[in-house]
């Protein structure tokens, strides 16, 4: 057993809870799994909405509806799922998350044998019921395991596994679920036909999910084998609507909009890639090979998150945040006004500039929180409904312009507020002072 005494927890400026920052290789390998884990699960909605799309015969805006019952839930669960944290602590949390995730994989079996566009909404709901708690785990645990001063960095590199599962997972889902009859339509179909033709194509969804569940399974059960690595846990056990005093300070408050903004134009690129990139001006790919293309988006993502953890130790979080920002806006500005593989390739190239965006502002703004860590988390978690809002906006812009170049405004208008952001809190704050330092035991 190591026991380590933080004597000057005062000085914490990165959003820990009250515990002493360890070394503890072993558990950030866990954290790591974790996001890859829950990374990889969001990505696939990008490879569900076309398919959805058509089988269904939804416009834009109903399409994204995918991600606004997936978002949604981070609105809902985020300070349900922090007080859960708070109660049973990081190890049994992430334990109950995973196998919540298990359990909404698990709803895609029922679901497809009805094939009903509202009853996949409801499983992917409680799929992000599960993504939400362990996020809700892992940003402020992978915080606390390792020294303050290279917070920052050690969550990009976190986050670069999240990028790694959006990568790899986009691709085998669009083999499994774009492939199946690709080479069929709904609209060629009806009757018999076309309800023998949307079983097929769900089955091919649940099949998919149900491998995710297995894994899911595997991974609670190891983490529930670790449940009492971590002795010493204090949170802050205040209620769950005090959370929401945080936004009173100005640098949180804004921090937390600026989640909102960038997950909402993250989601919503991600989620036009394949419909984009079919278009005729741009590549006139299919689905499946449109699919394919999804794990550049993503893939830029994760090498500039590996680049990012290595420049953040010695650039200004906020500059590079406002660099970032600013570079997906030209980015889109000129995908937008381009053709063929200059219209395609920039826009995919924006995944790149979203490299360190959301792990940077949510250090940014979590800074001096102390023992409110997992409140904190549970907030700006709850931010993360702007997945659910901006994409049908943006889809609703498409429908009624008729072009998605020019429904890519808004997300462009998004990461033009987060550059303010960035400049706003390019100054590091003194963290608030809390209670004398607590003891972290890492049971060996």
């Amino acid at each position: 057993m190591t026991s380590i005494v933080d004597k000057n927890f005062g000085e914490k400026s990165v959003g820990e809870p009250a515990v002493t920052a360890v070394d503890a290789p072993e558990l950030r390998v866990f954290v790591m799994a974790l996001f890859f884990i829950f990374g990889g699960i969001t990505s696939l909605n990008d490879v569900i909405i076309p398919k959805l799309k058509e089988l269904f015969s939804l416009d834009h805006m109903q399409a994204m509806l995918v991600q606004s019952a997936f978002f949604a839930a981070y609105f809902v669960i985020s300070l349900p799922g922090a007080a859960l944290v708070r109660r049973l602590g990081y190890m049994r949390g992430a334990t109950v998350g995973l196998l919540t995730m298990m359990a909404g994989c698990l709803l895609f079996i029922p679901v497809s044998a009805n094939a009903t566009f509202g009853l996949f909404l409801v499983a992917l709901f409680i799929l992000a019921s599960g993504v939400t708690v362990v996020q809700v785990v892992a940003n402020p645990l992978i915080s606390l395991l390792g020294p303050k001063e290279t917070a920052h960095s050690r969550l990009t590199f976190a986050q670069a596994f999240n990028s790694l599962g959006t990568t790899v997972f986009p691709y085998f889902g669009a083999i499994l679920i774009l492939g199946p009859l690709a080479h069929m339509s709904a609209s060629q179909l009806s009757g018999a036909a076309l309800d023998a033709y949307r079983a097929s194509e769900t089955q091919a969804v649940a099949w998919a999910y149900s491998g995710l569940a297995i894994a899911l399974a595997l991974v609670a059960g190891a983490v529930w084998l670790h449940r009492d690595r971590l002795k010493g846990e204090s949170h802050d056990q205040s209620t769950i609507s005090a959370g929401f005093g945080l936004l009173k300070q100005p640098r949180f408050a804004f921090g937390a909009a600026a989640i909102f903004l960038y997950v909402g134009a993250e989601v919503a690129i991600g989620s036009l890639i394949v419909l984009y990139l079919e278009q005729p001006h741009v590549l006139a790919l299919g689905d499946q090979a449109a699919g394919k293309l999804i794990p550049i988006y993503w893939g830029g993502a994760l090498v500039g998150r590996f680049i990012g953890s290595a420049a953040l130790r010695l650039a200004s979080p906020g500059k590079a945040l406002v660099f970032c920002a600013l570079g997906a806006v030209t980015l889109i500005l000129v995908s937008a006004n381009s053709t063929g593989a200059m219209a395609g390739f920039s826009l995919l190239a924006i995944g790149l500039m979203n490299s360190i965006m959301f792990p940077t502002i949510f250090s940014l703004a979590s800074e001096g929180l102390g023992a409110r860590a997992a409140e904190g988390s549970g907030i700006i978690c709850m931010a993360i409904v702007g997945g659910a809002v901006i994409p049908p906006l943006t889809g609703r812009l498409a429908d009624l312009s008729g072009s998605l170049s020019i429904s890519l405004a808004l997300p462009a208008l998004c990461y033009a507020i987060i550059a303010g952001f960035g400049f706003y809190a390019r100054r590091p704050v003194e963290a608030a002072k809390e209670s004398p330092g607590k003891t972290l035991e890492i049971m060996a």
